[in-house]
């Protein structure tokens, strides 16, 4: 039975496998489910900026959260990505996610349009009236939509809006203050220890693909406030969580699972391969992070 805060604990983004043709791998998809929530993940993103959903059909992306949901065994969250131009695309991701089984989903503001207060306001309104719980994610890589903290606490008004993706740690306090009723989830890698200690309740991130026990070990430590345990983890992690903030995030991840055994697959264009001193430092950096995995 999943649990009764679904988009907390450590959730993993997780990348779209295509293969040498480039069309999806439902087979891989599911069976990196299903390897997730037995390494202990409580909850998996599909669709999401790291799942390159701008890249996917209209029908690619419904099969790819369909397939997810159904992989997914009982305790493992479906949270899809509903991202979209404007709230009449966002709401019909939001629908197709609850009609699939999705426990809750991950919305960002409009993609690639600088909305307006009032504009963001009434496009969660919209996603929030599907009936999923909303996780507002505030991903300035991904939209060009400042979500300031004063412009959260409008959307947090609305009913069905949970919780929130936050990337900078400088804004944590300030979002707690305004919005005590949200869940702040710590949405980019290297800042985990930061975000989570200040109070995230979970973790929306991308290292667990390739290194999940290691992953959960570094959030353990960290909401428990163990910082004489966590620091020197969490440095030692820190090349390898940094890749999680870069514009070649999606190609670092697949490397970095190809790089543990994982199948991580090819990009769609644009986005083509790391150039080979790119690769050669992401494969030290993994390397770094197996080490420490070892001396765990």
């Amino acid at each position: 039975m999943a649990k009764a805060r679904p988009w907390q604990g450590v959730i993993a983004a997780i990348p779209t496998p295509f293969r040498a043709d480039l069309s999806v791998d439902y087979d891989r998809l599911q069976e990196h489910v299903r390897w997730l929530a037995e390494e202990g993940c409580q909850g998996v993103t599909p669709c999401g900026s790291l799942g390159e959903y701008r890249a996917l059909s209209d029908g690619e992306r419904t099969d790819v959260v369909r397939a997810v949901v159904e992989a997914a065994p009982a305790g493992c969250a479906v949270v899809p990505g509903v991202g979209g131009y404007g709230s009449r695309q966002s709401r019909r991701w939001a629908e197709q996610a609850r009609a699939a089984g999705a426990q809750a989903v991950l919305a960002p503001p409009p993609i690639d349009y600088p909305a307006g207060a009032a504009e963001v306001v009434a496009h969660y309104r919209e996603v929030a009236a599907v009936g999923l719980p909303v996780v507002v994610s505030d991903d300035p890589v991904d939209a060009r939509t400042d979500l300031t903290p004063e412009l959260l606490a409008r959307v947090a008004e609305i009913d069905g809006v949970v919780a929130m993706r936050e990337c900078d740690v400088r804004r944590l306090h300030r979002v707690r203050d305004l919005c005590p009723h949200l869940d702040v989830l710590a949405g980019a890698d290297d800042v985990l220890l930061e975000l989570t200690v200040c109070g995230a309740t979970g973790w929306i991130g991308h290292c667990a693909n390739a290194l999940p026990r290691l992953s959960l070990r570094l959030h353990r430590l960290c909401a428990a406030r163990d910082l004489a345990a966590a620091l020197p983890l969490y440095g030692q992690l820190h090349p390898l969580l940094s890749w999680g903030s870069r514009p070649e995030v999606v190609q670092a991840v697949k490397l970095a699972m190809r790089l543990v055994g994982r199948y991580g697959g090819p990009c769609r264009p644009p986005r083509g391969g790391l150039p080979p001193e790119t690769e050669t430092q992401l494969c030290r950096d993994v390397r770094r992070a197996l080490r420490a995995d070892a001396d765990g």
